[in-house]
């Protein structure tokens, strides 16, 4: 089925995409953090600017798999997706709750194991 513009459906697959991006960007801040990483230096890393990087975590970026990919590699972590059962309607996390201040109640990446 194609999405359209203006319709429920796709109004409910922007607020879900939304919500996975904040919450991919928490996580991915939270791991910045827990290792004393500074934005200057997770660029140098990607061989991107700082300004990317902070593009990147703000959580407002539509980030495509490859960036996510490129963060992932440059903090030595494995970016794992999944698909899982939607809670119940009433038990969803509003969007505008989930923010990178919230990071500690969001899983964060596990580190891959080369």
């Amino acid at each position: 089925m194609a999405w359209r513009h203006g319709t429920e459906r796709s109004r409910h697959a922007d607020l879900a995409g939304a919500r996975a991006a904040r919450h991919a960007t928490a996580s991915l801040a939270g791991l910045v953090a827990e290792r004393g990483m500074s934005r200057k230096e997770l660029a140098d890393r990607m061989g991107v600017s700082p300004g990317r990087v902070s593009q990147i975590l703000s959580g407002d970026e539509n980030l495509t798999l490859r960036s996510l990919a490129a963060v992932a590699e440059a903090l030595d972590v494995s970016v794992e997706i999944s698909f899982c059962e939607q809670p119940a309607a009433e038990h969803r996390e509003p969007l505008e709750t989930v923010r990178p201040e919230t990071a500690d109640r969001l899983r964060p990446l596990t580190p891959s194991h080369h």
